[in-house]
């Protein structure tokens, strides 16, 4: 640094990029050049001779810090333009401003809802509405994990603690201070980690695995099943006083199915754009018939289904300005309605085309009995064989139709 000081580069460092993340390692063992660093923002302060040791655990807790700070930017880039309201209709708009309510207390809240409900977006929710939102927002899910990796992630380990453990690890509690830990499928969380769990979210105090001091921390918990968590505890399985301590809020989140249009609708519409402008193309709007047809399908994936199928459907609309019935999947373009049936593509309008389907739902209903189709449509059986596969056979005979289904 022939025309710089290090506190200069610091300096610069931090107007470059605010979020960076500086160790200073410097000869100058000096009181005042410490304090000046620390004032202009650096994570730590080494003077040489290093330890070894020490410097390493000083540059794995910046190198996290500078995920995090990644990870956090890039979530609040993303939830800019989040939607107000988790849907039009009455009963979501109530759950939405729940979800504001919430956002300015700091006990814990449990999301629950199936798969795909948008469980995680309320969690990032909460986190961005509250006076937490500088602060961090780390999520974690409890399903699939080992009891031991998963109380090394949440809670850290020290150097040794297990065969593996070459450094010290900072858990994800020590790295949320100040923040949200957002825990989803926390009904897969192993019995012996309740206690544990139980025990940080009465006392916000912990040991890291291995460790002997206790660490404070400032952290809200936000978790999330998709399990009937009081069914669990009846069973045995899950903690009932961790079970209250967590449901002190609880938030339900529907399934699509159990929806309004409208919800649904502007789920749809959102997922749309977003699309679009990830790609960088695709089409603006639906028509009526196509967006009638994702409104009424029963969704069993719920957001995340819709959202993965309307990607489908920018790709295979390609250059088209908007989404038809017939770029819809086949599972959408039939009927979840009793007694209604969708659109058919264009192309298949004719009365012949809509003859056949009947045709074949008829069959699909007597389960390819081809007399009792034939008898419930009002024809014979070699009439219903012509109208299937478009012959009479031979000098004008009734083909031999072959063995029906019993």
């Amino acid at each position: 640094l022939p025309h710089l000081s290090g506190l200069r580069v610091l300096e610069l460092l931090r107007e470059r990029d605010p979020d960076v993340v500086v160790v200073m390692l410097t000869g100058r063992a000096e009181v005042s050049a410490a304090v000046e660093a620390m004032r202009l923002g650096a994570e730590n302060f080494i003077t040489k001779p290093a330890d070894s040791v020490h410097l390493e655990a000083v540059a794995l807790r910046a190198s996290e810090k500078a995920v995090l700070r990644r990870h956090t930017r890039m979530l609040h880039a993303s939830t800019v333009d989040a939607p107000a309201s988790l849907g039009e209709s009455p009963m979501m708009r109530r759950l939405t401003q729940q979800i504001a309510t919430l956002a300015g207390d700091t006990s814990p809240v449990l999301i629950t809802g199936e798969t795909g409900t948008g469980k995680s977006w309320a969690a990032q929710e909460l986190h961005r509405r509250s006076p937490r939102a500088a602060g961090p927002f780390i999520e974690v899910n409890a399903a699939g994990l080992s009891a031991t990796f998963l109380d090394s992630e949440l809670f850290g380990h020290e150097r040794g603690a297990f065969t593996d453990a070459k450094a010290q690890k900072l858990g994800l509690f020590e790295l949320a201070d100040g923040g949200t830990l957002f825990l989803d499928e926390i009904g897969d969380l192993a019995s012996d980690l309740q206690p544990k769990l139980l025990r940080v979210l009465e006392s916000q105090r912990f040991r890291r695995l291995g460790g002997t001091r206790e660490i404070q921390v400032d952290v809200r918990l936000v978790a999330a099943t998709h399990r009937d968590l009081a069914e669990a505890v009846t069973r045995g399985t899950f903690r009932s006083d961790l079970f209250y301590r967590l449901a002190v809020f609880p938030v339900h989140l529907p399934p699509l199915r159990e929806r309004e249009p409208a919800d649904i609708t502007a789920l749809a519409v959102r997922a749309l754009a977003d699309t679009k402008r990830r790609l960088g193309r695709g089409p603006t709007q639906f028509t009526a018939q196509a967006l009638d047809a994702i409104v009424h399908h029963q969704w069993p994936g719920n957001i995340r289904e819709l959202r993965n199928v309307i990607e489908r459907l920018v790709l295979v609309a390609g250059s088209a300005d908007e989404i038809r019935v017939d770029h819809l999947p086949a599972e959408l373009r039939g009927s979840d309605r009793p007694g209604e049936e969708a659109d058919p593509p264009e192309g298949e309008w004719t009365l012949a085309a809509a003859e056949r389907r009947h045709i074949e739902r008829v069959l699909a209903r007597f389960g390819n009995h081809r007399t009792k189709a034939a008898k419930a449509l009002g024809i014979s059986r070699a009439t219903l064989y012509n109208k299937l596969f478009g012959t009479t056979g031979r000098e004008g005979k009734s083909p031999r139709i072959p063995p029906e289904s019993s």
